[in-house]
């Protein structure tokens, strides 16, 4: 029998010798480095497959560990063409900016947003006595996608979709392996890749969880830009505590002039029970999916909060916005506050939002003997929003 055990004995010892010896991640990670890099062997156990990916994808590329890393900015034409075509994103990024830069502030990290493709269009938090090549990498115009720098977290981001951490000798060139990195990614109404979020440090390893903290101001910045994409939609905000409608993991949810769900955020689509890569032929209806109509949706408040009673039987908490064309939000709280006997005692509400934004308007100009700037007062938007309601007849609506 001890022959029989010896040759178990001496596979075992041989898979396992390396660990007292290799105590450390930095260690471990290294090792795996060695040994995949030299010897073809694969990292299993040790790196995330996204980055075991991303190893050999570079090395498609013809990429060698120990080459340098050149963190050249793109083109001025295209720092342009990004910043332009990205401009909603970089407004919800300068929005969440304050919030960003006091809470890494004092920390030895730095915050960095790219477009879709990987290309920098805001920083924050960089320039510390320590940092090398934060201050040349987190430039505006900087190609930070795998094809230019390798294994990073947000180049990772740009091609999985999926967020990510990627630290010390987890990247793929030997240079950026003072790196440690955190990102994730940010949507847009169509649930594409609008950006991606990075939070880096150089040099000095996380002692905070950093994936959680940039996957927060991810969904921040994220909720913003839905909610900028939308024009003529009514915004639902909710979560299950009244307190969280103001944070970043609040669920929001779009309703086109139709009742149609137009977008969801990741949070409200947890909530409402629905995959996150939902796809369907057809859109979902509020009413199928919130349980309520677009009257009872449109009457819940702007401020606070109201229960709802999801059809899966979650309970949340509630509130509405109207978003119009020129960015004004009243019109359906409007009608709330000004006819609610009518609207919800009567459900005399016509059965879409354009139908009762123009029901609305009507009501007011005839509340002030026709005086457009009047009305428009009243109802807190512009003159041109109900001009534009009132040329809307009833077939454009239903289109």
């Amino acid at each position: 029998m001890h022959d029989g055990a010896e040759p178990h004995t001496l596979v075992a010892m041989t898979q396992l010798s390396p660990t007292p010896f290799y105590a450390t991640r930095d260690e471990r990670v290294a090792l795996a480095r060695r040994r995949y890099f030299e010897e073809g062997l694969p990292p299993s156990g040790v790196v995330s497959d996204a980055v075991f990916q991303s190893w050999a994808r570079c090395q498609r590329l013809r990429q060698e560990p120990g080459q340098r890393v050149a963190f050249q900015p793109v083109t001025a034409s295209r720092v342009h063409q990004a910043l332009r075509k990205n401009r909603l994103l970089h407004e919800a990024w300068q929005a969440e900016l304050p919030q960003i830069q006091a809470a890494l502030g004092t920390t030895t990290s730095a915050a960095m947003l790219t477009d879709s493709t990987g290309v920098l269009i805001g920083s924050a938090c960089i320039g510390r006595a320590h940092e090398r090549l934060l201050v040349v990498g987190g430039r505006i115009g900087v190609d930070l996608s795998e094809e230019a720098v390798g294994t990073t977290a947000p180049g990772v981001v740009v091609r999985t979709r999926q967020p990510v951490t990627v630290q010390g000798g987890e990247h793929f060139f030997d240079e950026v392996g003072v790196m440690h990195c955190a990102a994730a990614p940010i949507r847009d109404a169509e649930g594409n890749l609008a950006g991606v979020l990075d939070v880096s440090s150089e040099s000095i390893p996380f002692n905070f969880d950093a994936a959680s903290v940039v996957g927060l101001f991810a969904g921040a910045i994220e909720n913003r830009l839905l909610v900028a994409h939308s024009r003529e939609h009514l915004v639902i905000r909710m979560q299950v505590l009244a307190s969280l409608l103001d944070s970043p993991v609040v669920g929001v949810v779009g309703i086109d002039g139709e009742g149609r769900v137009a977008w969801s955020n990741g949070v409200a689509s947890r909530l409402l029970g629905l995959p996150s890569a939902e796809t369907r032929s057809t859109p979902w209806l509020a009413e199928q999916l919130l349980g309520a109509g677009i009257a009872r949706l449109a009457s819940l408040p702007r401020s606070g909060a109201a229960a709802l009673t999801l059809p899966n039987g979650l309970k949340v908490w509630a509130r509405s916005e109207m978003r119009a064309p020129d960015g004004h939000r009243n019109l359906v709280q409007a009608a709330r506050a000004e006819q609610p006997a009518v609207t919800l005692a009567h459900g005399s509400m016509p059965a879409t939002l354009r139908e009762s934004n123009r029901d609305l308007i009507e009501r007011t100009l005839h509340e002030c003997d026709g005086n457009v700037s009047e009305a428009a007062r009243k109802l807190g938007v512009s003159r041109g929003v109900i001009y534009r309601r009132r040329r809307s007849g009833p077939q454009q609506a239903a289109e």
